[in-house]
């Protein structure tokens, strides 16, 4: 398997682990009957702290498959993982710094390295779409 294969495996993995973590905090919730099973906002916003944070670091992970696997299952289909394989280790890794980071903190400091390893995401993303561009138009 190459890169681009096991970095949408291991994104696809950590947006599963997310979701597990919000089922398991949810159902802790309910068992220690501080919620009700049907009362939960998608956004965590009726949540504790944690469950918050939780709730968002898996939505931001699900609103940045859009680019992310978009871009690595192009890759993939159209035999160009040549294009991807170098840096989407470094893009996992930053996807997964962003969460860590959201879970962990809502400091000043947490949301500035947060926003540091989306900028990391973003400009390899960027940087992919003008590989393919130029792959595909002879630019």
């Amino acid at each position: 398997m190459n890169a681009t294969i096991l970095a949408l495996v291991g994104y696809i993995s950590w947006i599963l682990i997310l979701l597990l973590g919000i089922a398991t905090y949810r159902t802790s919730l309910v068992i220690k009957k501080q919620k009700a099973p049907n009362g939960f906002k998608s956004d965590g916003s009726d949540s504790p702290p944690f469950g918050e944070r939780l709730s968002r670091a898996l939505g931001n992970c699900v609103e940045s498959f859009a680019f992310i696997g978009g871009l690595l299952l192009l890759a993939l289909a159209t035999n160009s993982a040549f294009i991807t394989n170098d840096l989407a280790w470094f893009l996992l890794g930053a996807r997964l710094g962003q969460s860590i980071t959201h879970l962990i903190s809502t400091s000043v400091l947490a949301v500035q390295i947060r926003f540091a390893f989306f900028l990391v995401q973003v400009g390899i993303c960027g940087f992919w779409v003008l590989q393919f561009l130029n792959k595909f138009t002879n630019l």
